[in-house]
């Protein structure tokens, strides 16, 4: 039996597929992605694990409190998941770490600091669960994120609730319906160097209105990456042709509002009025974009959907990408190859939040 891994850098060659157990599907995936090439930039961060998780329990004996509340639930009674779920989270949240994963975190959460060569880091927090784009279940969108979270108190309560957020009433429920023990479904946690956006957003690695493989679908907006995926704000819009980067539809919208970080988070704010109709990518961006998503496609073999950010300070411009996962709108039997219907009233973050 090897010894319990607590937290693992996303750098590390355990950080992968092979090891969705340990960190789960969305830190498994920045892993794979640290991996896919020089030109792929993924901010750097580590992965508190599930032996992380399953040790805080046992310590804590959550494990045995947990059983107990969920044993008699109707689980089709709405109100008694509800109870449940609280009862539970609550006692998650409240509970403290143990010294020695208090002190692992701080090891971790300073190794960070040191890296990015920073005292005022910034950081997400995100749940990743074991569970997540398995191909039979919908895991995804069940667990939390914060953003922009500045110091190491705040870094372990949010890590706490980012595991307490396993037991949402909409997370039991789906187990208890889908036949998953409670020990069939764990979690891990990401923290991760947030990234100063200019602009964000999402590309499919294929047209999502049609399945085409020859295009990449782009959508962004000003600022961070969370109004575009939230669906608050209708981003811009281009559909490239793969092969000569040619840009074959584009849709450039009035933009009302971006989300920004502030000291308690994240907040939307109204865009200036000189940039609500002005591309918030260049031609030459795109085509870089469009060259990421190329190669992140190749490494993992398959269609994706990807998380990006372009980062400038100065003269220096940064491309970020925050996350990739399994394209699921389109299976192997639907892709078609025609340049039909480019256009579509669904955009690619609606589709995101289709699938979630």
């Amino acid at each position: 039996m090897t010894d319990p891994l607590y937290t693992l850098n996303f750098a590390s060659e355990a950080c992968s597929k092979d090891n969705i157990g340990l960190v789960g599907g969305k830190n498994a995936s920045l892993g794979e992605l640290m991996a896919a090439g020089d030109d792929v930039q993924v901010p750097p961060g580590f992965a508190v694990t599930t032996d992380f998780y399953e040790a805080f329990l046992e310590e804590q004996s959550l494990d045995a409190f947990i059983s107990d509340r969920i044993a008699d639930v109707d689980i089709d009674d709405e109100d008694a998941v509800a109870a449940a779920s609280r009862d539970i989270r609550d006692r998650i949240e409240s509970a403290p770490l143990p010294p020695f994963l208090a002190e692992e975190l701080r090891s971790s959460w300073e190794r960070l600091q040191a890296e990015t060569q920073t005292d005022d880091l910034q950081v997400a927090v995100r749940s990743s669960a074991t569970a997540e784009d398995l191909p039979d279940a919908s895991f995804a969108g069940q667990q939390d994120t914060y953003l922009n979270v500045t110091d190491f108190e705040t870094v372990t309560q949010r890590t706490k609730e980012c595991m307490a957020s396993l037991f949402t009433s909409r997370a039991i429920t789906y187990r208890e319906k889908h036949g998953f023990d409670r020990d069939d479904v764990l979690i891990s946690v990401g923290i991760q160097k947030m990234v100063a956006a200019r602009s964000s957003g999402v590309m499919f690695t294929v047209n999502p209105s049609n399945g085409d493989q020859s295009k990449v679908r782009i959508e962004s907006n000003w600022g961070l990456g969370e109004a575009v995926v939230s669906g608050i704000v209708t981003p811009d819009s281009f559909l490239v042709d793969k092969p000569v980067y040619k840009i074959v539809d584009r849709n450039v919208p009035d933009k009302d509002v971006m989300t920004v970080p502030t000291d308690a988070g994240t907040e939307e704010v109204d865009i200036d009025d000189d940039k609500r109709d002005v591309p918030s990518v260049t031609a030459d961006e795109l085509i870089k974009l469009t060259d990421l998503a190329k190669t992140i496609e190749q490494h993992y073999d398959e269609p994706q959907d990807i998380e990006w950010a372009i980062e400038e300070r100065g003269e220096t411009k940064q491309f970020f990408i925050l996350q990739s996962r399994p394209e699921t709108t389109w299976d192997n039997g639907d892709r078609q190859e025609s340049d039909s219907e480019t256009n579509s009233p669904d955009t690619a973050a609606n589709q995101i939040l289709d699938h979630l």
